[in-house]
């Protein structure tokens, strides 16, 4: 028997602010900003001078946290038409040298095994921009030769991830790869945070909305194109990390190929009833030993996600959610894939918030804030 999420406890702003005692909700409310100081520090650190560089390869380094999914979103973006080889590495290649352009983005001022990159990369000539803490052996290895990025706005590991992006977005905008405005993406993002705001009900809520359907299930987030595949990979991590919810991320035509998964996800669809009461009997709802299943497609694309299912996969499954911003991102928008999985990463920051404060308030093990114990209908 599992647990069931009382959907009423979304209704209390000021509770929600009042369990947050990490400040979880006003960290993840930084992202314009964190993309905005972001940008501000490339020009300061003449990020912008690598105009006209064509480097013999591009190395978006993959570090532990959100350094990994930042790596894999940009390589994604840029795609097979980058006139520039990339490349996606742990540590720096024994090859690299001064034709070459490393990017590293990492919360860790102590990241041993990224200094040593660093160190290695810089003696050898190569131009590299940093995206990390002033102070400690990453910095140190950098000193004077990397264009370091420094955080100027404060955000919890697992929260960093526009300043992540903001670190490779701004080197392919100079390099005239992706030419962006983190100005204008930075937009995106307050308006989003807008309507994600705790204030603001669940029926106008983006964020608060997906949580309550993502609330008591197995989320399978499953990508329409490239790009969204790894935002999915993000989304089962923040899940993952801030409310204790275990997802499954594929792309569309991997998870059509998985079938025990897909016999699980029909039985349930098949024995669903409609006028189950959950919190009259929530042993019903366990599926060996997991909440049932609930399949979401993510896209950033501008073909209907359920279109590009039928294309990729060639099936549908006509219970599934689908996480399509195409809305707030109309079709022929200029870099609509990129601001599509901006805007995606944040609602699911948001998201996986919400359910871990709420977890932790009813008890169901980890939180944002392990300090949280409290109902939120008492007082703060």
């Amino acid at each position: 028997m599992i647990s069931v999420l009382d959907d009423s406890l979304l209704d209390d702003p000021a509770g929600l602010v009042a369990a947050d005692t990490g400040g979880f909700l006003r960290s993840a409310a930084t992202a314009g900003a964190q993309l905005r100081a972001a940008a501000q520090a490339a020009e300061e650190a003449r990020v912008g001078a690598l105009a006209g560089t064509r480097p013999r390869a591009l190395i978006l380094l993959r570090r532990p946290g959100t350094s990994r999914y930042a790596a894999s979103i940009l390589a994604a973006l840029l795609g097979d038409s980058c006139p520039v080889p990339l490349v996606l590495a742990d540590n720096a290649p024994v090859w690299i040298g001064p034709l070459d352009v490393l990017v590293a983005h990492t919360a860790d001022a102590g990241d041993r095994e990224l200094a040593d990159s660093v160190g290695r990369a810089i003696r050898r000539g190569c131009e590299v921009v940093l995206s990390a803490p002033l102070e400690g052996p990453v910095a140190a290895a950098g000193a004077g030769a990397a264009r370091l990025l420094e955080p100027r706005v404060p955000a919890p590991p697992g929260l960093d991830l526009p300043r992540a992006l903001a670190a490779g977005l701004v080197t392919v905008a100079a390099l005239g790869l992706l030419p962006i405005d983190l100005d204008e993406l930075a937009g995106e993002l307050d308006r989003e945070l807008e309507r994600d705001h705790p204030s603001h009900e669940p029926f106008v809520n983006p964020a608060k909305a997906l949580a309550l359907r993502l609330a008591d299930r197995t989320p399978l987030l499953w990508g329409t194109d490239s790009v969204a595949t790894e935002v999915a990979s993000y989304a089962a991590a923040t899940l993952a990390r801030h409310a204790a919810v275990v997802a499954h991320a594929a792309d569309v035509a991997e998870a059509a190929s998985a079938s025990a998964l897909q016999r699980m996800l029909a039985g349930v669809e098949a024995g669903a009833d409609v006028f189950h009461d959950p919190f009259d009997d929530p042993g019903e709802s366990v599926v060996g030993g997991l909440a049932p299943p609930r399949a979401m497609l993510l896209s950033t694309a501008d073909l209907d996600p359920v279109a590009a299912v039928m294309r990729r996969a060639g099936r549908h499954w006509p219970a599934a959610d689908t996480v399509h911003p195409i809305e707030e991102v109309p079709p022929g928008t200029r870099h609509a894939a990129l601001r599509r999985a901006a805007l995606i990463v944040t609602r699911f920051d948001l998201a996986a918030l919400y359910l871990g404060l709420l977890g932790a308030v009813l008890g169901r093990g980890p939180s944002v804030d392990q300090g949280v114990t409290r109902r939120l209908s008492e007082p703060a």
